[in-house]
Parts: C-alpha cells; structure tokens; sequence
C-alpha cells in the first residue's frame, strides 16, 4: 500500500512531464559557469553601489543613500532574474 506522499508525487509527474528531464554534463557544467559568472557581476555591482552608498551616507545625504538602497535592490533582481533566465535555455537544449 502506498502512502499519500507517494501518491501524491506520482500524480505531480505525472501532471508535470517536464520534471523527468535529466541534464547532461556538459549542461550541468555549464549551470555551473553561469552561476560563477553571476555571482562575480553580483559582487562586482554590489561593492560599486555599496561604495556610493557609503559615500552617500558619510556626507550626510539620505535621499541619495535611499536611492542607491533602492538601486542594490534592484540590481540584484535583474541579474538573478538574467541568470535564471540564462540557466533556463541551458535547461531547454536538448
């Protein structure tokens, strides 16, 4: 007898066929390439804006130190967002 969990999961696969996709290794090797690409222009992105953020803050000027606050936001989504969507056509070769 099965266990709800295992029907559950069976009923996932069977609704999602996507989910039985495997990576080869070079797409797997290429995951990986893109994730250490990423992580470097994050890095990169956040030491330049944390650096305006801190300059913004040592003279004083909140509205400029919101706004470089903002910007770190948002510049960390758009590259997770560039990444994933990087990783995504890797995914999709087949």
């Amino acid at each position: 007898m099965k266990s709800a969990y295992e029907l559950a999961m069976e009923r996932l696969d069977k609704s999602d066929p996507s989910s039985k996709h495997t990576l080869n290794d070079e797409q797997k090797a290429r995951l990986a390439e893109i994730d250490l690409v990423f992580k470097g222009k994050l890095a990169e992105r956040e030491i330049f804006l944390q650096q305006k953020l801190g300059s913004a803050l040592a003279s004083g000027n909140a509205e400029e130190a919101d706004q470089m606050r903002g910007q770190i936001s948002s510049e960390k989504a758009r590259l997770e967002e560039e990444r994933e969507a990087e990783k995504d056509r890797v995914r999709d070769e087949s």
